[in-house]
C-alpha cells in the first residue's frame, strides 16, 4: 500500500509549479524538489509577455554563478521553463523554512537581465534518523515513580509537516512517553511509571520510533536500553542555555570556538559529565569536534563563509548514570576578503565584422565575488590600447563595446585582456584574456602598383608572345582580396581591342594575340580591370600604352625611273652638260621609319664608271667630267638603294641615258636594253622612231605656239630637253618622322637644253603640306601627286643662260 501511495505521488508532483510573481521584470516560481529531468516549471515567453520567437532571436538563457550547478533551463521552440537536474531542497536550504534558488535570465540585443527565483517546496523524502541507533540509560532501582528521562530528538532532513511530529514507544511495564515541544522540535521524555526492581529485572529494551507528518509518513526507530543501578538525583545544567561565538573563515585547523560548561551536584560517578554532540549535520561534523570531558569546540575543517555564514549545533552534557541535559550552539563565520573576483564571458560575437559604428555592443562579461559586503564590492575595465571599452550594465553585468574604427587589414586580433578588482583590503583582483578576431569586409578595392603602364613591342611578334604584366594588390582577406584581371571594351584601329591583346585573368600577364604592323598603326591605349572577389565586387582601371616598335621588314620601293612591263624610260643628256650637271635623279621610299628608312644610294654597275656620279642621299645623278666626244652615246646605270636596317634591306633600278641633242642623232635604239638584244626590238625601234618623229614634230608646233604666247614658257622634251617627270608615290607610303626618302629640298623637275651650255632649272614647291602624317595610310592618285609636286607652269623658275 506504501509503495502504491509513492508512484501515485511521484506521477502526480512532476506538473506541480505555480508562478507566485512577475513584477518589475522578476519571476518567481514555485517547484517541488525531486522532479524529474524535462518537467516543466513555467511558460517565460508568457510570463514575460514575449513572443516566442524573440527567445531565441535574443539568445534567452538562464545564467548561473560560475560554481552553482543549473538547474533549469529554457525549450527556445515554446518558452517552457524546465528542470534539467534533480533539485535535493535539504542539500541546498537544510532546515530554512524557506529554499530559493536564485539565477539570471539574460537576454541580448538589447542587453536584458530579469531576476528568475525558484522556491524550492519541500517533499517527504527523508526519515527521521535518531543520534545513536541505542540510548543507554543506567536507573537506579530506589528511583521513584514520576521520574523524567530526555530522550535526544530524532532528526528529519524536511521541514515543515515533513519533519518529526509524534513518537511511539513500545509497551512496557515501567515507562511512559512524554512528547514535549521546542521552538525547534519535540523530543520525547521517559516518565518512569512504576518503580524499578532491579532484583527483578536488571535491564530493559524498549522500541522508541519517530513518526513524521509527510505523505506518506516516514519513520525511523531507536533502542532504548535501561540498566537498573543505584539512585542518581540531579540532572546536569549548563551554564548557558544557548552559546554563541564568532569564527573568521579560513581560520586553521584546531583554532579554538568556545567552551560549554554544565554541572551536577551529584557526587562520584553521578557528578561526572560528558559532553557530546546531540545533533549535528553530516557538514558540521567535518568541521568541529569537542572535546568530551572539557566541552571545548575546534576547528577540524575549512571554514568558508560563503558555504555557509552561521552553524547551529546542540551539545548534550550527560553523567555518569545517564541523566542528561542540551545546550545551543550558535557559530557565525565571518566574511574575510579571501575569493578573487571571477570573470565570465556570457557572450561574444566572433569573428566581428570591421565595419561595426562605434559604440556596437560585441559582447557580455558577468563578474561575480562571492564575498559579501565590500569584499564583494568590484570594478572591470580593460587594457588601453584597444578599441573596446567595459560599459556596466546591469548588476555584476557589463557590455563590451567598440570605442573605434575597426579596420581588418591593420590589425585582424585583438588580445582582449578585462582586469577584476574587488574593493577589500587588500584588493584582490583577477584577469582574463580572450581574443577577438575581426571579419573582413569588402572595403577595398584592387590598387595596380603604377597608375600607368607602357609596354614595348617590336612588330612581327608572334602571335601569344607575352610584352608586359599588371599587378595590383588588395589588402582584403581570402575572396574578398582575390584579383581577377580583365580587359575593357574598347576598339583599336576599328577592331575589338580583344582581337589584339588578352590578359590572364589571375596573373594579369598581357599577351598579344596577334601580330602586329608597325606601318599600319605605331601604338594604342587600352584599360585593364582589376575586380575582387568580394561581394559586391569593387573594382579599379588602369592605362596600358602599347608602343610598337620598327622593324626593318620593308624593302625600299623605287618610285622612278618606273618600270612598267617590259618598257624602259630613257633619259637624253646634252652633249654639252658639264661636270656636275644634273641629269636625272632616282626617287625611291622605305614603309619603315626612322634608321631603317634612311636611305643611301650607289651605282653598282655603269658603261663607263668615270662618267657619271650619284648623290649619296640625295639619289641625284650628275656628270662627274664634262661630255666628250669619245664617250659613248648609250651609258646604262644600275642603281641600289639601300636602307639603314639590321639587316639591311635593298631594291635595284637601271637607268639608261642618252648622250644627245636631239633624238634624230641616234643611229638606233636596240641595244640599249643590255637585258634584251634580240632582233625582235628592230621593229619596234622603227615605229618607235615614226611615233616619236611625229609627235616630235606635233611638239614642235606647239611649242613655238607656246613661246609665242609666252616667252617664260620652257621647252619640252623632245625639244632637247630632258624632263624628270613628277613622282607618283605608290598608295601606303609616307614622310615618317620628317626622317623620309621624300624631302622636300630634293623634289624637283629638272630641264637640260641642247642649245646652250647652261640647264634652266625648276623647283618644286615643298609637298610637306599634302604628307600624310605617320600613323595614317597615304593613299593618292597620280593626279593627286601632280597637284603635290606641282606643274611646270606654277614653279617658280631659276634659269641660267650664257651672256
Amino acid at each position: 500500500m506504501m509503495n502504491k501511495r509513492r508512484l501515485r505521488r511521484q506521477h502526480g508532483i512532476i506538473f506541480f509549479f505555480v508562478l507566485m510573481q512577475f513584477a518589475h521584470g522578476d519571476l518567481t516560481y514555485s517547484v517541488q524538489e525531486e522532479l524529474k529531468h524535462g518537467s516543466v516549471i513555467g511558460n517565460i515567453a508568457q510570463d514575460l509577455g514575449l513572443d516566442v520567437g524573440e527567445l531565441a532571436t535574443r539568445k534567452a538563457r538562464v545564467e548561473t554563478d560560475g560554481r552553482e550547478k543549473q538547474y533549469v533551463g529554457i525549450n527556445l521552440r515554446n518558452g517552457d521553463l524546465f528542470v534539467t537536474a534533480r533539485i535535493d531542497r535539504e542539500e541546498h536550504c537544510g532546515e530554512n523554512p524557506t529554499c530559493i534558488l536564485k539565477y539570471d535570465l539574460l537576454m541580448e540585443n538589447p542587453l536584458e537581465l530579469h531576476r528568475l527565483s525558484l522556491q524550492v517546496q519541500d517533499i517527504n523524502d527523508n526519515e527521521p534518523i535518531f543520534p545513536k541507533d541505542i540510548i543507554k540509560l543506567e536507573i537506579r532501582e530506589s528511583t521513584g515513580k514520576g521520574a523524567r528521562y530526555r530522550i535526544n530528538a530524532a532528526h528529519d532532513a524536511d521541514i515543515g509537516q515533513n519533519t518529526v511530529q509524534s513518537y511511539v514507544l513500545q509497551q512496557n511495564p515501567n515507562f511512559v512517553l512524554n512528547i514535549q515541544t521546542s521552538p525547534e522540535r519535540k523530543y520525547g521524555e521517559l516518565f518512569l511509571d512504576k518503580e524499578l526492581d532491579r532484583e527483578d529485572q536488571e535491564e530493559l529494551r524498549i522500541i522508541l520510533t519517530a513518526v513524521d507528518g509527510g505523505s506518506p509518513q516516514r519513520s525511523g526507530t531507536v533502542v532504548i536500553h535501561v540498566t537498573v543501578l543505584d539512585a542518581n538525583d540531579n540532572v546536569p545544567v549548563f551554564t548557558q542555555a544557548v552559546y554563541t561565538a564568532r569564527l573568521p573563515e579560513n581560520s586553521p585547523l584546531k583554532t579554538p570556538v568556545l567552551t560549554v560548561s554544565a554541572a551536577d551536584a551529584d557526587d562520584g560517578i553521578n557528578g561526572e559529565i560528558k559532553y557530546e554532540f546531540s545533533r549535528l549535520s553530516d557538514k558540521s561534523q567535518t568541521l568541529f569536534s569537542l572535546n568530551s570531558k572539557t566541552g571545548e569546540m575546534i576547528v577540524t575543517g575549512n571554514i568558508d563563509y560563503e558555504d555557509r555564514p552561521r552553524y547551529e549545533v546542540f551539545v548534550e552534557a550527560k553523567d555518569g548514570y545517564g541523566l542528561s541535559s542540551e545546550a545551543k550552539v550558535i557559530i557565525d563565520i565571518t566574511d574575510e576578503n579571501d575569493n578573487t573576483p571571477v570573470i565570465y564571458v556570457k557572450s561574444l560575437s566572433n569573428p566581428i565584422p570591421e565595419n561595426l559604428s562605434r559604440g556596437t555592443e560585441v559582447g557580455i562579461i558577468n563578474v561575480q565575488d562571492r564575498d559579501s559586503e565590500k569584499n564583494g564590492q568590484v570594478h572591470c575595465s580593460t587594457q588601453q590600447n584597444v578599441p573596446f571599452n567595459l560599459v556596466p550594465s546591469i548588476k555584476n553585468y557589463y557590455s563590451l563595446v567598440t570605442t573605434g574604427q575597426l579596420d581588418r587589414e591593420l590589425v585582424s586580433d585583438y588580445n582582449i585582456t578585462i582586469i577584476a578588482t574587488d574593493e577589500g583590503s587588500p584588493p584582490l583582483s583577477s584577469s582574463k584574456t580572450f581574443q577577438l578576431s575581426v571579419a573582413d569586409i569588402n572595403d577595398n578595392p584592387p590598387v595596380f602598383e603604377e597608375q600607368s603602364y607602357s609596354a614595348y613591342v617590336s612588330e612581327n611578334n608572334k602571335p601569344g608572345s607575352t610584352f608586359c604584366s599588371v599587378t595590383a594588390r588588395d589588402p582584403d582577406w581570402r575572396q574578398n582580396g582575390t584579383v581577377i584581371y580583365s580587359l575593357l571594351p574598347g576598339e583599336v584601329n576599328g577592331a575589338s581591342v580583344s582581337s589584339y591583346l588578352s590578359v590572364n585573368g589571375d596573373t594579369g600577364v598581357i599577351h598579344a594575340v596577334r601580330s602586329f604592323d608597325y606601318e599600319q598603326f605605331r601604338s594604342f591605349k587600352v584599360h585593364v580591370m582589376a575586380r575582387d572577389n568580394g561581394s559586391p565586387p569593387l573594382s579599379s582601371n588602369v592605362t596600358v600604352s602599347v608602343f610598337i616598335s620598327d622593324v626593318n621588314d620593308n624593302s625600299p620601293q623605287i618610285l622612278y625611273p618606273a618600270l612598267e612591263g617590259s618598257s624602259f624610260m630613257t633619259e637624253l643628256v646634252p652633249k654639252a652638260a658639264h661636270g656636275g650637271s644634273l641629269v636625272s635623279k632616282v626617287i625611291a621610299v622605305d614603309a619603315d621609319s626612322g634608321q631603317n628608312a634612311w636611305l643611301s644610294y650607289h651605282i653598282v654597275k655603269a658603261t663607263d664608271p668615270g662618267l657619271f656620279s650619284i648623290g649619296l642621299h640625295s639619289g641625284e645623278i650628275r656628270t662627274q667630267r664634262d661630255i666628250s666626244e669619245s664617250d659613248s652615246m648609250k651609258q646604262n646605270l644600275i642603281v641600289a638603294v639601300k636602307d639603314n636596317g639590321q639587316p639591311s634591306l635593298s631594291a635595284t633600278c637601271a637607268m639608261y641615258l642618252l648622250i644627245s641633242d636631239n633624238l634624230a642623232e641616234v643611229p638606233e635604239l636596240k641595244d640599249i636594253s643590255y637585258d634584251e638584244k634580240n632582233s625582235k626590238l628592230t621593229s619596234y625601234l622603227i615605229i618607235a622612231l615614226v611615233s616619236v618623229s611625229t609627235f616630235f614634230l606635233t611638239f614642235i608646233i606647239i611649242i613655238l605656239g607656246v613661246r609665242f604666247c609666252c616667252r617664260t614658257k620652257p621647252r619640252l622634251l623632245f625639244d632637247g630637253a630632258v624632263a624628270i617627270p613628277g613622282a607618283y608615290l605608290p598608295p601606303n607610303y609616307s614622310d615618317v618622322d620628317g626622317t623620309g626618302t621624300l624631302r622636300s629640298t630634293y623634289n624637283y623637275d629638272t630641264y637640260l637644253t641642247t642649245g646652250s651650255r647652261t640647264s634652266d632649272f625648276k623647283f618644286v614647291s615643298s609637298c610637306n603640306d599634302n604628307t600624310l602624317p605617320a600613323d595614317q595610310t597615304l593613299k593618292k592618285s597620280p593626279t593627286e601627286f601632280a597637284d603635290i609636286f606641282g606643274e611646270p607652269d606654277s614653279a617658280p623658275k631659276n634659269s641660267h643662260r650664257p651672256d
